[in-house]
């Protein structure tokens, strides 16, 4: 096998795969040499801190459950943008005090607060694919048995969306590397329970990552989620892709109230009615919803719950309720007086 060089890159990553003629995970600190604008927007996304280990994570400056030092972590789950949450030495999530009593152990950036965490179980680590580059089911990574599942690089690497990319790296064309700007590749991991259009939902807020859920269930399920997104920025440096379809709106709405307050078209039509973290109040959560759609008729329900053999689900329906739109802000209001004043919201 032809010797690469490798910037931090364990020698196990590279022989996953390097079968004769099959291309194998490098690492994403190979791709910088040539891609160091993506690189270094990536590095600020938040996807290679879904997962990083304690040599990287203690250096950020993110408290610890009660009773821990970093002595006692293994890995962090989170902490650029929502919550971070904390694995022990054997690879199971804390979700106690180090002497085993009972204690808040997900830590909220927002807002600084902690939160229960699965209260007291022996929660095993077994977040793939979703956490990591390279995932598969079998093994236990680093042979600590709450991990589970072996992976090739901790965090959303470069790999991860795009192949794995030992030949691109020794010969680099488009033609050996993966461009793929489908929906159902972002829907990998940014939904629950399988891509469909029935976001699931529970305390009065869609769950944290249906994106995908939330677009096929609103007006928007033929874009694709490249045509707002820079997939290797933050999510909040959105494009203002409004224009391009809703002219005449946008046309109305700088002059109108709320225009010159400084809202935007994702102020209303993407609520944070998603809760990730922290719910700011009743009706704001921390994460924007995809739905768009805004129902203005007060007695409408944002949410259907059924029951099936004996279990009870609650998913979000096609469109958000006026609660979620207006009343997150005008928060002495009701929900009639909301009813009533949105009618000419764009003019």
């Amino acid at each position: 096998m032809k010797k690469l060089l490798l910037s931090g890159v364990c020698l196990s990553m590279v022989l996953i795969g390097s079968t004769a003629g099959a291309s194998y995970y490098v690492g994403s600190d190979q791709c910088f040499t040539c891609h160091q604008d993506q690189f270094n927007e990536w590095q600020a996304s938040g996807h290679p801190w879904k997962l990083r280990k304690v040599d990287k994570a203690r250096y950020s400056k993110l408290p610890l459950p009660p009773g821990y030092s970093w002595d006692d972590i293994s890995y962090v789950i989170g902490g650029a943008n929502k919550k971070a949450r904390f694995i022990d030495l054997e690879g199971y999530i804390i979700t106690t005090a180090k002497d085993g009593s009972e204690a808040k152990t997900q830590y909220n950036i927002n807002d600084g607060s902690w939160s229960f965490y699965h209260q007291g179980e022996k929660k095993p680590y077994k977040c793939g694919p979703c956490h990591m580059t390279g995932y598969t089911p079998d093994g236990n990574q680093d042979g600590r048995p709450g991990m589970i599942g072996t992976w090739v690089e901790d965090g959303i690497g470069c790999e991860e969306c795009h192949g794995a990319g030992s030949d691109h790296a020794q010969k680099p064309s488009k033609e050996n590397i993966k461009i793929d700007r489908a929906v159902e590749s972002c829907g990998k991991c940014h939904q629950r329970g399988g891509i469909n259009p029935a976001p699931p939902a529970s305390k009065g807020f869609i769950k944290h990552h249906e994106q995908i859920n939330e677009l096929f269930a609103g007006p928007h399920s033929d874009m694709n989620c490249v045509q707002c997104h820079n997939p290797h920025q933050r999510a909040i440096l959105v494009k203002d892709a409004c224009t391009s379809c809703h002219e005449a709106k946008i046309d109305t709405f700088p002059q109108s109230l709320h225009g010159k307050a400084g809202l935007k078209c994702f102020s209303c039509h993407m609520p944070k009615a998603t809760k990730s973290a922290i719910k700011e109040n009743k009706y704001t959560g921390d994460v924007r919803t995809h739905i768009f759609t805004i129902n203005s008729d007060p007695a409408a329900n944002m949410y259907e719950t059924v029951e099936k053999s004996g279990k009870k689900s609650t998913t979000a329906k096609g469109f958000v309720t006026l609660d979620y739109v207006c009343l997150g802000c005008h928060q002495s209001k009701d929900i009639n007086w909301a009813a009533k004043n949105i009618k000419n919201i764009h003019e």
